[in-house]
């Protein structure tokens, strides 16, 4: 672990900032701290364009005394317009050589120590995939969930355009991953609590509310179901549903924190793009 001191400051959050759509690219160009001490963590989906995702991370680190990145599933697509033509770990190992050239924490790091208001903790970030585990009711298999998700014709792109290669299959992937993060927080300090950022939540209950419960299929794995308990979780920052909220779950604090596409948050109260805030812990939020 490295550690950043800094007495003052806050530890921001957003992801699926989706900047292929010019309204999310002009969010991301006024995006700013607060302070020269703010950190910024993106959960994932900045883009599936790996030009855009050099592009946000650059302006973000340019402004941000540390930002820390995490892939969604966007950023492993090999997407018909992307001239990158990597694929599955290559591609991600590329974005990582392009976040360090960046200066942009990523999973493959040593994870930092915010010591900031509300420290010290443990910043994880994390990239953990999905294995099909949240299957759909009824459905006892993965063969079964697809077959139920054609039905109903909600289907991922993942299934076309993130493809695991050497892995045999995503969920093969997802467990090498699952098993080296898990090696990795086992050896976080007993005294340190843990800030997870992850582009899928580690647990199930988020997804509760999707209006198709058959994509839970794509949202992350049973095999991470106990670690909000097991790792001193103060905070478990994610994305990728598209439903900004704050969840309490055996009293630990889920935050989801996407912007999401116009169509979605132009319904939306509250103004887009507006960094959540994880510590020190808002008004409201114990």
């Amino acid at each position: 672990m490295t550690s950043t001191a800094g007495g003052a400051g806050q530890l921001l959050a957003i992801s699926d900032l989706h900047i292929g759509y010019p309204e999310n690219r002009a969010l991301v160009e006024a995006m700013a701290p607060e302070s020269d001490e703010d950190w910024l963590l993106v959960a994932g989906d900045v883009s599936e364009n790996v030009a855009d995702i050099r592009w946000a991370l650059k302006t973000l680190a340019g402004r941000f005394r540390r930002v820390v990145w995490v892939p969604g599933n966007h950023e492993l697509w090999t997407h018909p317009t992307d001239p990158v033509t990597l694929r599955g770990v290559a591609r991600y190992e590329h974005l990582v050589e392009v976040c360090r050239d960046l200066g942009v924490t990523t999973p493959e790091d040593p994870y930092p120590v915010w010591e900031g208001p509300g420290g010290p903790v443990v910043v994880a970030p994390l990239f953990l995939l999905y294995d099909y585990s949240f299957l759909p009711a009824g459905c006892a298999t993965k063969e079964e969930g697809l077959a139920y998700a054609e039905g109903t014709g909600i289907v991922c792109n993942d299934e076309y355009l993130l493809h695991p290669d050497p892995y045999p299959t995503r969920e093969a992937w997802c467990r090498a991953r699952v098993a080296e993060t898990e090696r990795r927080l086992a050896e976080i300090p007993d005294d340190l609590p843990v800030v997870p950022v992850n582009h899928y939540p580690l647990h199930r209950h988020p997804m509760d509310v999707l209006w198709h419960p058959e994509f839970a299929m794509w949202c992350g794995t049973g095999l991470t179901a106990d670690w909000h308990r097991r790792f001193r979780i103060e905070t478990m920052v994610y994305g990728h549903l598209h439903i900004p909220r704050t969840t309490w779950h055996e009293g630990v604090r889920f935050e989801e924190v996407s912007v999401g596409y116009p169509r979605e948050w132009r319904k939306r109260a509250q103004p887009p793009g507006r960094l959540r805030r994880i510590l020190p812990r808002e008004a409201g939020a114990e």
